[in-house]
């Protein structure tokens, strides 16, 4: 893969960044609650079996999400995303075709074996090439996100009352087709960072790696991620089932998803550049307290006005404070780290997102509705709101510099904000 020290286009670059993020996390992840009951009904799958294929999923990005970040240290992020981005290809071209559940759920597993070498790899490779406006291109690049949920709830009900009972396999394929043109984007258009930067990481001892996986601070960041990928993976997939059971139909369910995909498009941007002046923390306290208030709506009240602004508030926090935690990420290392770092954060949210659908299938099914699901995602997202505020008043110095360097307070360092 090529390397330069003259950064490439910036607009182009956060543009693959973007896509990247709508098709491994909007289309892989997000969209298979939307695609959900369809799916559910076409194979005769019970709620269990619904989330324990999510859960499959979260487990493969758990077991590599490490892989990856030490893959795109070591090789150089382009070749990690690479293999990635067309490992998920071949996830949806089987999807689109597999009837039998056991090959279903070795290609849901697929899907996370490919993000893993995809995301967090992207994320570095951005932080990394522009660290000066760290905020602004990771929230454009989580803005894929929105755009993803947008797509995936216009598309998917239009494709499954076109197609029918064949419509989610439409979706699938659908979405190996967007899979393959951004892999081309990708080897066209992204470069990686220096190899003193892009490849250090990959060669640090084992000492200096555990400096970076018990530092306090990173652990704190890391342990919020898994908290917020847990209680989102629940909502994206189980709310809209929770919609249609509380007696409203799949179509409107649809729409309010969309609305909540177009409004986190700007929203991740936003969060991202306000938070490159007004401080990570303080943006990353008042996003999460935003998604807290827009999940405890649907526990107050199943009619369409307490959905409606729980999809509203969603919309517009959400993609902030993936934004927000993901930068706050970065931010505590130096450059060389980012790698290594953003991917053990990483691994926290993959296991808040192995975790979630399991035991929000497993109460749902055992409890004969959906509120004790949704009152654990509201108690979890609670204590993260509690270690935003640790977050908050993290100290202004690097937690992991440059060996034998001397900290360097954030006012003087240009790549923090």
């Amino acid at each position: 893969m090529s390397q330069s020290a003259k950064r490439p286009n910036m607009v182009i670059t956060v543009l693959c960044g973007t896509l990247t993020s709508l098709v491994v996390i909007g289309f892989a992840r997000l969209a298979y609650g939307v695609i959900l009951p369809a799916m559910r009904t076409d194979l005769g799958l019970t709620y269990q079996q619904a989330g324990i294929l999510s859960t499959v999923t979260a487990l493969c990005y758990v077991c590599f999400v490490l892989a990856g970040g030490l893959a795109a240290a070591r090789w150089g992020a382009k070749a990690s995303i690479m293999f990635g981005m067309l490992t998920v290809v071949v996830g949806f071209v089987g999807l689109a075709f597999a009837a039998n559940l056991w090959l279903i759920t070795l290609l849901m597993g697929l899907l996370g074996f490919g993000t893993a070498f995809v995301f967090a790899p992207m994320v570095a490779l951005l932080a990394t090439w522009f660290p000066e406006k760290r905020g602004l291109v990771i929230g454009c690049m989580t803005s894929g996100v929105g755009i993803g949920v947008l797509v995936s709830g216009l598309l998917v009900p239009f494709l499954l009352s076109t197609f029918g009972e064949q419509g989610w396999r439409v979706s699938w394929g659908i979405f190996a087709g967007a899979a393959l043109f951004v892999a081309v984007m990708i080897g066209v258009f992204v470069r990686n960072p220096p190899v003193a930067v892009a490849s250090a990481a990959g060669h640090l001892p084992s000492d200096q790696k555990w400096l970076i996986y018990r530092n306090p601070r990173v652990l704190i960041v890391a342990t919020t991620y898994g908290i917020i990928g847990l209680s989102y993976i629940v909502q994206t997939v189980f709310m809209v089932s929770f919609m249609v059971e509380s007696g409203h139909s799949a179509s409107i369910a649809g729409r309010y998803m969309a609305m909540m995909g177009l409004l986190s498009i700007a929203a991740g941007p936003l969060w991202g550049w306000v938070s490159d002046f007004w401080g990570r923390g303080n943006a990353l306290a008042l996003s999460i307290f935003l998604v807290i208030l827009a999940m405890s709506l649907p526990l107050i009240g199943q009619t369409l006005p307490y959905f409606f602004f729980h999809f509203l508030v969603m919309g517009v926090s959400i993609n902030g404070l993936f934004a927000m935690i993901q930068t706050s990420a970065t931010d505590q290392v130096a450059p060389r780290y980012i790698p290594i770092a953003f991917s053990f954060a990483t691994l926290f949210f993959a296991v808040g997102q192995f975790l979630g659908p399991a035991i929000a299938g497993w109460l749902i099914e055992t409890t004969g509705g959906f509120t004790a699901a949704f009152s654990l995602t509201l108690l979890m997202l609670s204590v993260g709101f509690g270690l935003t505020l640790l977050i908050r008043r993290f100290p202004k110095e690097l937690a992991v510099g440059e060996p034998g360097a001397m900290p360097i307070p954030a006012s003087e360092d240009p790549t923090r904000a």
